[in-house]
């Protein structure tokens, strides 16, 4: 049974096809040469000793070798994911490992290879990146290593049964970079504003404890002793205000930016800008639409409300209908209580399509803080600034300026009705949500 087992997992290398190949030239040649004939059975004779040699290593010693994949239960969507594969040779002589890992078919890579050699006793750690680019739950295969050795005549797989399902959330890295950011001094000016606060002198409303970011100048520290950890101040200007992301999953989102769509973009911001107002001791709450309300996380800062989120956030995929503004609004009406910052993530494609969601827009915006954000089209903003030179590049340049033109327009009529905007673009999204969100805030307009 074993000898059945390790020969089906045995494979032959293409170094010693060739020198059996070169083996049969020597024959071919003792037809009008016949003393090459006699030497070409010794050569046949050395290959096929060299070939039972490597054999008896690898039955004997290829099994004293380790390896595992090591890998997180969650990847971050968009970014760069360590996998690491950990693999230990126990034998007694040096081997070359090749190794084959089965990826998840949402990367489409088939050609998944690495190579390795190792000393007797020594343990590699081999380490390589992933970028996903949809949520969802990645199925992670077999681990495979092929060893051989320095006669390199065949090799043994060995394969290591780790299936393993790791889930694709929102960018959490984002998420900690902006937190980062906002409260670091020192990040401030890598697109963040730095915002003045106002209403310092009004009236107390709590002690609570110090969070980084917080003003030195508000520290108690009678309180401080008592507690022994640094507590602060808290005045009216800081209450507690109510923060709400809602995301369109309409068709409109599905258009693509760097391998991700605008919904996935949009997800991710709502993650951080979330983080950030909980960090300011803010509620934050979820909605998502289309043609239908979608899933509802009412606004709350208790722990775990973060975990909520990006558990609901994750499930998200957009549909292949258009947006109904009027759903919304009666949503948002019956869902939401208390006036509330909204940042709405939609992408307009047309003053039309604007101008179909206009009355709902301006219903919302006289209940609540309404910041509607959407897209440039960047490949759109290319084309208009490219040198044309023929006439169709020229009729290309002229629609593709139109369309530009019209997003600005959009935006405008927006503002004209009191609307705060955010025209952007996705790698400017997270910057541009969270500078309007510390701007609105400082003015006390929330």
């Amino acid at each position: 049974m074993k000898t059945s087992k390790f020969i089906s997992n045995i494979y032959l290398t293409n170094w010693f096809y060739l020198l059996l190949s070169i083996s049969a030239g020597f024959f071919v040649l003792s037809f009008l040469f016949e003393v090459v004939f006699f030497y070409s059975q010794m050569f046949l004779s050395l290959v096929i000793a060299y070939l039972f040699i490597d054999l008896l290593i690898l039955f004997f010693g290829s099994a004293k070798i380790e390896a595992e994949r090591v890998l997180k239960e969650q990847l971050n969507l968009g970014d760069q994911n360590q996998v690491k594969v950990r693999v230990k040779n126990k034998n007694s002589v040096p081997i070359k490992v090749k190794i084959i890992d089965e990826l998840p078919y949402q990367f489409q890579v088939r050609d998944f290879c690495k190579f390795l050699i190792l000393k007797p006793n020594e343990e590699k750690v081999l380490s390589y990146n992933l970028r996903p680019v949809k949520r969802g739950e990645y199925l992670f295969g077999s681990l495979n290593i092929f060893v051989g050795t320095y006669l390199r005549m065949a090799q043994r797989r060995v394969r290591y049964s780790q299936d393993f399902s790791a889930k694709v959330y929102p960018s959490v890295r984002l998420m900690r970079e902006y937190e980062l950011k906002v409260f670091t001094n020192s990040n401030l000016n890598q697109g963040l504003k730095k915002v003045r606060q106002i209403g310092n002198a009004q009236e107390f409303e709590q002690i609570k404890s110090y969070v980084q970011g917080d003003d030195f100048r508000k520290i108690n520290w009678k309180a401080t002793s008592r507690k022994g950890e640094l507590m602060v101040n808290q005045f009216q200007d800081e209450r507690s205000q109510t923060i709400y992301s809602i995301v369109d999953k309409s068709r409109t989102m599905k258009m693509p930016f760097n391998n991700m769509t605008l919904l996935d973009h949009s997800i991710n911001s709502a993650l951080v800008i979330s983080n950030i107002a909980l960090r300011k001791d803010d509620k934050v709450g979820l909605m998502t639409f289309s043609d239908k309300l979608g899933v509802h996380v009412k606004a709350d800062k208790l722990g775990g409300q973060l975990r909520k989120l990006l558990e609901n956030l994750y499930r998200q995929k957009t549909r292949y209908n258009d947006a109904n503004f009027e759903m919304l609004y009666y949503g948002v009406r019956q869902n939401i209580k208390g006036r509330s910052l909204l940042f709405l993530y939609s992408n307009f494609e047309s003053m039309y399509a604007m101008e179909r969601a206009m009355p709902m827009l301006r219903k919302i915006s006289k209940l609540h803080l309404l910041v509607v954000v959407f897209f440039e089209n960047t490949g759109l903003i290319e084309k208009s600034n490219r040198k044309a030179e023929t006439i169709e590049q020229i009729y290309l340049q002229t629609i593709a300026q139109k369309s530009v033109i019209e997003k600005q327009t959009i935006a405008a009529e927006l503002k004209k009705y009191g609307i705060n905007t955010i025209l952007t673009t996705p790698e400017k999204l997270n910057v541009d949500t969270i500078n309007k969100y510390l701007e609105l805030k400082s003015r006390g307009l929330i």
